[in-house]
């Protein structure tokens, strides 16, 4: 690892033992919102390129219409693992203690993913204590993909209705680092 991708992740893990505590941006508390739902490719009106940097997206927000589905593809072009997740400020604030566990286990390595250990049985290992039995950390929630540099992915999602909708990334410090943006609906 490069002295500067060291930096970034080092600072990147100090920064999320205090952020973990700190919250969503925006409370992320309050009623629940339907994010919508995984859709098939061939009833997308239209597709969103979203491009990942270290700590930002481009675009930084993106419009949608109520029950849109939209094909986004998604490139790491970062120098860091970096994920896309759809969801509520509270659905990432929960997301991100999972996120941390995914590090604190070997799975996230600054840059890279350890795919191996992605697919393992952590409870069998002892290591599962707060996710419960039988759970892997294989991170395939359809609202979501988790990227290594240079990798990219799509996911092809259906909008339910307005509300408080954001995209972020939940490796640890990220989201606290500004790596979010919202859904805007028109």
């Amino acid at each position: 690892m490069s002295l500067s991708r060291f930096a970034v992740a080092a600072m990147a893990m100090s920064v999320s033992v205090l952020a973990l505590g700190a919250g969503a941006h925006d409370g992320g508390h309050g009623k629940a919102v339907n994010i919508g739902e995984a859709a098939n490719a061939s009833d997308a009106s239209r597709t969103i390129n979203v491009v990942m940097h270290d700590n930002y997206y481009e675009p930084e927000a993106i419009d949608v219409k109520p029950g849109e589905t939209v094909r986004f593809v998604i490139e790491n072009k970062g120098s860091l693992v970096h994920e896309f997740n759809i969801g509520t400020a509270s659905m990432h604030e929960a997301h991100q203690a999972e996120m941390m566990m995914m590090v604190e286990h070997g799975v996230i390595q600054g840059g890279k993913l350890n795919k191996e250990m992605m697919g393992m049985d952590h409870s069998m290992m002892g290591m599962d204590m707060d996710m419960g039995k039988g759970h892997s950390m294989k991170h395939d929630d359809p609202n979501s993909v988790l990227l290594e540099p240079g990798e990219n992915k799509e996911i092809i999602w259906k909008f339910a209705e307005k509300g408080a909708i954001e995209f972020a990334c939940n490796v640890p410090g990220h989201y606290q680092a500004g790596m979010y943006g919202d859904v805007n609906f028109n």
